[in-house]
């Protein structure tokens, strides 16, 4: 139907340019070589125009289709963004309701296991006394005393019943004895304390100090973790303060479980006190480990989204291979990732088969807004080898071990350094440097892992 109007209009236009050559021709007198030209003219410029006005009516059309594909754009993605509320909604529901039916029985598959480990355990010991005297026997030396050493490895809570373990961690807690300890991460190669990362340490009332490693698991069997990074953040939020009241760019590295994540009444005390404090939150960098990060559910992710929509950054650390997304990891605020020097330095082959090779990590995680630091660094051999991969930070004994923060910080005071600036500095015996200097290797005990 179209293309017949459109004959039509060109067979006007031919009959109208007919009609200039003939009057021209019989009525102004004009010869036929003039006529025709004029009339050819005048069928030319009749063709312009209906061309031009065809376009414009195509590019009106056009626009009035693309303007209600935009609607609908706009439509769907209400409509989809709604229903990524509702799923959300609907995982969130029955992951609670299954955690909270589960527990009992996971409690007391926990408890199993610990009584087969511990027969497992006798077990072997007993083994070892029946089989040592026979291959005595065996060698011809009946009379040789047989006195097999099972090696045992002394723990803070040895002796103590899981109840006990479970009041102290508690009683620790809540009376503040959950002390807060720092170690620098530095630029390399210059050695510039960019960071520090905060650490947990338990005081006992004796006086003793138990690492993370060891009282972390019996809070986060208790269901106490929440509040432990509660009092983690607001000591942190000091720290902080009085760096950046001292126009120091030191920022400080925390780790938060995903229990606090998805306790909704701890996370949003957390949430509450860092929106109070939301000018910090380029000096804080939220922790975990590559493990946690992978088994976060709805509720754990959203909490995060809200986080780094209020500008604060997360950090993965303990990282065990290098199949990772950077896309994804920038995507949901990761701008950190902590990987052991050894795994950096190992080969191809021993750090996941044909995924990212270490050699290209660095430049990988840099084009999607990642820094890499290289962590667990306890000697100069191994900062000169991490030169070769563009390492920018790295962190370990080398540099220095953690400290404890003095009291008058978390209080409100802080003393300055040699050079006049507040310092962040561990307890340090008398006649030593202050501050975060490099020490012996041999002079320092290896961190356990910060759970």
């Amino acid at each position: 139907m179209r293309g017949f109007g459109y004959l039509f209009v060109a067979g006007c236009m031919a009959l109208i340019a007919l009609s200039i050559g003939l009057v021209l021709r019989f009525v102004a007198g004009m010869s036929g070589t003039e006529a025709t030209m004029i009339a050819l003219v005048a069928l030319f410029a009749l063709l312009t125009l209906e061309v031009s006005a065809s376009r414009g009516r195509d590019r009106s059309g056009v626009s009035e289709r693309f303007e209600g594909l935009s609607r609908v754009s706009s439509d769907l993605a209400r409509e989809v963004g709604e229903l990524r509320h509702r799923i959300a909604a609907l995982e969130a529901a029955p992951k609670k309701e299954q955690q909270m039916a589960t527990a009992p029985l996971s409690r007391e598959i926990s408890e199993v296991a610990k009584l087969v480990e511990e027969i497992a355990q006798t077990v072997a010991i007993h083994d070892t006394l029946l089989t040592s005297p026979r291959k005595m026997r065996e060698h011809d030396e009946p009379d040789a005393e047989i006195q097999p050493v099972v090696p045992t490895t002394p723990r803070p809570f040895d002796g103590k019943s899981e109840q006990e373990i479970t009041v102290l961690v508690r009683g620790a807690i809540e009376s503040g004895n959950i002390e807060l300890f720092l170690q620098p991460v530095v630029t390399l190669p210059q050695r510039k304390v960019r960071f520090y990362e905060a650490l947990s340490r338990m005081r006992l009332r004796e006086g003793g100090m138990i690492d993370a490693a060891d009282f972390i698991p019996v809070a986060k069997k208790a269901g106490l973790l929440p509040r432990v990074d509660e009092r983690l953040v607001h000591n942190c939020v000091q720290v902080v303060r009085r760096l950046a009241s001292k126009n120091r760019e030191v920022g400080l590295f925390l780790n938060i479980a995903p229990e606090t994540l998805g306790d909704r009444t701890v996370f949003s005390e957390i949430l509450g006190y860092l929106d109070a404090n939301r000018a910090l939150a380029p000096s804080l960098v939220l922790e975990m480990s590559q493990l946690v990060y992978r088994t976060l559910g709805a509720i754990e992710l959203n909490a995060m989204s809200q986080l780094a929509e209020r500008g604060f950054r997360f950090s993965l650390d303990r990282i065990d291979d290098f199949r990772i997304e950077p896309r994804g990891l920038a995507e949901r605020g990761i701008r950190f990732m902590k990987v052991p020097a050894d795994l950096m330095l190992k080969q191809m082959q021993a750090t996941g088969g044909a995924h990212i090779h270490p050699s290209d990590l660095s430049d990988l995680l840099g084009r999607h807004g990642i820094d890499l630091v290289a962590d667990h660094i306890e000697s100069e051999n191994i900062v000169v080898d991490l030169l070769d991969y563009d390492v920018r930070f790295g962190q370990g004994f080398l540099f220095a071990p953690p400290r404890p923060v003095r009291a008058e910080i978390l209080k409100g005071e802080m003393k300055p350094d040699a050079a006049g600036n507040g310092e962040i500095t561990g307890v340090i015996p008398p006649g030593t440097e202050t501050g975060f200097t490099a020490a012996p290797l041999s002079a320092l005990t290896r961190n356990p892992r910060v759970a």
